[in-house]
């Protein structure tokens, strides 16, 4: 692997904006940055000339389903490759591969496929998204919040059952979706606490009280903050009331003008501030494919006009891809650091890993993106190689 030195317009790291912007990449890691007209190239290095582009960290996303046709509750080499594929082209570097409500035994050959294949990953001959880890959304959720997950393989709040899920995992288990309301839920938070994972509050019935009872025991995030939630209203402020005061929790948004409303998203992002929100795509196998018919872990779902629905018309993921979700947080007046925050250095503080990605630094990762003038993607580096 060439040494590199990347010469880009200006850079977001995304704690500071450097302009006139040098990234010295050695061995796949960022071995330097800053203004170029400070760096010397090293003997034998190449320089690239990017001084019309924009560069920031890869994007990383911590709730991703599937894309380009595939699943991620196939749980092979050939589905994760290409879902890990079709993200790079679009800027996501790194993921946490999501699994769906589904017949237990199919949840365990699933999440042990991801984790067989998080051990190799790394062997394949070409520049693709990095699987961080495993995202468990259900089954311990509400039946009354349930989105498309399937009602029957919805099981109450289980320690037993979430052993068996992190063994499945072999060490690769990073998030767990749980509705804090349900009997035994709290006893499940302090295990998943305690196994080190981030525990989220999400399809979910919750009231203010017992959303504030999980915060409490350890629960740190909100999934896919306003879907899937008991709704705020003014004297039933519910999880939403919770997750909106409580600074130490941070927030998932699918910012895809979908799913939330525009002022709903306002609120959120001015509610939370630019170090509490994470942008996600809850994105299924549909994510850059055309319209049709499409799988959810077994679930049937038909994309129409890019928007996924099953057959009683809900709601069921999404077809966003990251850039996009950067340029509509953009559009509604976020800055182009907060913006480029909540798509990078915030979930992966979120996974605390926020030293090796989501971030330009020197000893992190060379996971780069490189934007036009406009905020669309010009070129992807995986670990120092370019995503062709």
């Amino acid at each position: 692997m060439p040494t590199s030195l990347l010469h880009a317009s200006r850079a977001f790291t995304p704690a500071a904006e450097i302009p006139d912007a040098g990234i010295l990449v050695r061995d796949g890691v960022v071995e330097a940055i800053g203004p170029r007209a400070a760096m010397t190239l090293p003997s034998g290095a190449r320089e690239v000339i990017a001084t019309d582009r924009i560069v920031i960290p890869g994007f990383v996303d911590v709730h991703i389903h599937g894309a380009g046709g595939r699943d991620v509750m196939e749980g092979n080499s050939s589905a994760l490759q290409t879902v890990a594929k079709t993200l790079a082209r679009f800027g996501t570097t790194s993921f946490v591969a999501t699994t769906v409500t589904a017949n237990p035994e199919n949840i365990l050959r699933s999440v042990t496929g991801i984790a067989q294949y998080i051990g190799v990953q790394h062997e394949a001959n070409e520049p693709l998204a990095e699987i961080l880890g495993i995202h468990f959304e259900g089954p311990f959720i509400s039946p009354q919040r349930r989105g498309v997950h399937p009602l029957q393989w919805i099981t109450a709040p289980s320690t037993d059952f979430l052993a068996q899920m992190l063994h499945a995992a072999a060490g690769n288990g990073r998030i767990l979706t749980i509705a804090p309301e349900l009997p035994g839920a709290i006893s499940c938070i302090d295990a998943a606490k305690n196994a080190g994972l981030v525990v989220g509050i999400g399809h979910s019935d919750a009231t203010y009280e017992q959303a504030r009872v999980a915060i409490a025991h350890g629960a740190r995030h909100a999934i896919h903050v306003y879907n899937a939630m008991r709704p705020f209203s003014h004297r039933d402020t519910g999880i939403i009331g919770a997750v909106l005061t409580s600074q130490d929790v941070t927030a998932e948004l699918i910012a895809d003008g979908v799913h939330v409303d525009e002022t709903a998203m306002r609120l959120l992002l001015q509610a939370k501030g630019a170090g509490c929100v994470i942008l996600i795509s809850d994105g299924i196998s549909a994510t850059g494919m055309p319209d049709g018919n499409y799988l959810l872990g077994d679930i049937q779902v038909t994309v129409t006009g890019g928007v996924c629905r099953n057959s009683e018309g809900r709601l069921a993921g999404s077809t966003l891809t990251l850039d996009r979700a950067l340029r509509n947080v953009v559009a509604l007046g976020t800055s182009l650091a907060n913006a480029v925050r909540m798509l990078t250095l915030n979930p992966a503080t979120l996974l605390g890993i926020e030293f090796k990605k989501g971030a330009l630094r020197a000893g992190a990762d060379a996971d780069i993106v490189l934007l036009d003038e406009t905020l669309h993607v010009a070129g992807v580096w995986v670990r120092g190689v370019p995503v062709t």
